[in-house]
């Protein structure tokens, strides 16, 4: 599973940021890495130089390989809750997305394949 981050102006997208949303990405999602090639994960703040409220916003498109891609996006008061919002979301829709493909004994469906 690829991971690509991309920011705006306003946040500052350091070798850490990057480093740290992989880590915590690829943890959350392990479950999904046979299903996923590539998450791309953009960080804006929405209000810029203001600080109010729930101004970081983080959109999450994963690519399913033979699938078309989903996305999710959370807002909150700061980056990381915004990336683990996003990727809560992101682990549900991949788990009802997924979970279509499958019948009753775990098998992939006709639908699906």
């Amino acid at each position: 599973m690829q991971i690509q981050l991309n920011t705006d102006n306003h946040v500052h997208g350091e070798a850490s940021l990057a480093t740290w949303v992989e880590s915590e990405l690829k943890d959350r999602l392990a479950r999904f890495r046979d299903h996923v090639t590539r998450i791309e994960v953009h960080l804006s703040d929405v209000n810029a130089a203001r600080t109010d409220g729930q101004d970081k916003r983080c959109k999450l498109e994963a690519r399913l390989a033979g699938r078309q891609p989903v996305a999710v996006q959370h807002d909150a008061a700061k980056v990381a809750e915004a990336v683990h919002g996003a990727a809560d979301k992101l682990a549900r829709l991949l788990d009802t997305t997924l979970g279509r493909a499958k019948d009753a004994k775990g098998r992939e469906s006709i639908r699906g394949a």
